[in-house]
């Protein structure tokens, strides 16, 4: 009877939930709805030559006397406003995202995007990511639109044809700067860091990824062996065993990691989850050789190659500038 109670108790605690949610998307809406108004009042006036930038700061001043509760219309807000309905007046395809997502988010995304279309980036996956500021700006710090843009996933042929969209789910090149790895570290120094920072880790990786364990066993006749990392992605409702390795990629990494998949499809694998997919996450690799490599692959698997620093931003913006033109 108190597990029935319970469950129909938990029922009215999601509706409180569920209100509570719709009302601050309401507001939401209605205070970014505000802050549009306001950049395009103050730009017409001062595009007519009505008003002198100065102006501005006597508007700040006036509101401050006039609704001393009011929070957030200092002149320098109010020119971000102007700035903010300058930047999307012309991208009416924005204006619902724009309405999603917090002044915050908003702010982050309109002064650091250098382009509408990275701007449209972050906009989408702050929406379906739920992402908060502090995420949010750390996926701009890493670059992510820029290495979204240019990444070149290698993968197994059999990768590709049992899991269609996989190039979606996975990068070429994975940032982990939030380990505070030296330049020369071991193994188990990565695979340590990135289990005690498994949050940002998984922000890194996507918030489809759900960590199944560390060092996960198997065990095959009377051996047991152990892979590093093992997650399980929903999207594509499979296991993903990632197996590390601290230095350049060497083409016999991958024996390893097919025995670890073939461990997994058939002891741990459940009949309604796809074929278990392997990532071999190295410090380096040659693209040449992870190519020849994996042309003869026979598991789903990947070679993607890790950093321990931020990458060079305009150096990453000057490949897509190339790649576009």
């Amino acid at each position: 009877m108190d597990i029935v109670k319970n469950t129909s108790f938990e029922e009215v605690v999601n509706l409180i939930k569920q209100a509570r949610y719709n009302a601050t998307k309401v507001v939401n809406k209605e205070l970014i709805d505000l802050y549009w108004n306001i950049g395009h009042y103050i730009n017409s006036k001062i595009e007519s030559s009505v008003w002198g930038e100065a102006v501005v700061k006597e508007l700040a001043d006036y509101l401050k006397r006039k609704e001393p509760t009011l929070k957030g219309f200092s002149d320098k807000n109010l020119w971000r406003m102007k700035q903010f309905y300058e930047t999307y007046k012309d991208a009416p395809k924005l204006s619902a995202l724009l309405r999603e997502i917090s002044w915050t988010h908003n702010l982050s995304i309109m002064s650091r995007a250098k382009s509408m279309e990275e701007r449209e980036f972050y906009l989408q996956l702050t929406i379906r990511e739920h992402y908060s500021t502090r995420e949010l700006e750390r996926q701009i710090s890493s670059s992510l639109y820029e290495r979204t843009m240019l990444n070149d996933v290698k993968l197994s042929a059999l990768a590709k044809k049992i899991h269609p969209d996989i190039s979606n789910n996975f990068r070429d090149n994975y940032i982990l700067e939030f380990l505070g790895l030296p330049s020369k570290h071991s193994e188990h120094s990565l695979q340590k860091g990135l289990v005690k920072q498994m949050k940002d880790f998984i922000l890194e990786l996507g918030k489809d990824f759900l960590f199944v364990d560390e060092e996960y066993r198997v065990q095959v006749g009377n051996s047991d062996f152990y892979i590093d990392l093992l997650f399980y992605h929903r999207g594509l409702q499979c296991l993903v065993a990632f197996e590390l390795k601290a230095d350049k990629f060497r083409p016999e990494y991958l024996g390893q990691l097919d025995f670890y998949l073939e461990a997994l499809d058939r002891d741990v694998k459940r009949p309604n989850e796809n074929p278990s997919i392997g990532i071999l996450l190295c410090k380096d690799k040659d693209n040449e050789v992870v190519e020849y490599a994996l042309s003869r692959s026979l598991s789903p698997t990947m070679v993607a190659e890790y950093q321990t620093q931020l990458p060079d931003k305009k150096m990453l913006q000057l490949k897509l500038q190339e790649l576009f033109e």
